[in-house]
């Protein structure tokens, strides 16, 4: 008895370690929708990876705008840029007329531009805690 207690009191407390898909590993036209969000000041930008646990898409990009024009402009950014660069047109378009929360579907992944109150309502990573999240470069964040 006295040796199982001393085995309870020396166990170990395991160190929850968060796994993160690298950057790398990503398509350009997810790297390129990240760039074109960043360059229309989109903020708090996020990366989901979805495939061990969804059918639907692979990847979520996530990016904020403070207010309906910026959203815009974010979602115009990201469509021009990979429709000229790379030849790669949204499947669908939801939302651009209130742009509160735009969402441009590419197949392979989900572009979701949020108004930022929206972001936080929503809380899609919190909704899609189970998934990785992709680790951005520094200019990205």
């Amino acid at each position: 008895m006295e040796e199982l207690q001393e085995k309870i009191l020396e166990h170990e407390t395991l160190e929850i370690v968060e796994l993160k898909t690298p950057f790398a590993e990503i398509d350009e036209p997810i790297k390129l929708a990240l760039h074109c969000a960043s360059e229309k000041k989109g903020f708090n930008l996020a990366v989901i990876d979805l495939r061990s646990i969804a059918s639907f898409t692979e990847f979520f990009v996530l990016a904020s705008g403070t207010n309906s024009r910026q959203v815009q402009a974010i979602c115009d950014e990201i469509e021009d840029k990979l429709k000229s660069e790379l030849k790669h047109r949204p499947i669908r378009i939801e939302g651009y007329q209130t742009a509160d929360w735009v969402l441009l579907d590419y197949g392979d992944f989900i572009v979701h531009v949020f108004e930022q109150k929206q972001r936080a309502f929503y809380d899609l990573e919190r909704l899609w805690r189970d998934a990785r999240m992709v680790e951005l470069p520094e200019n990205l964040q």
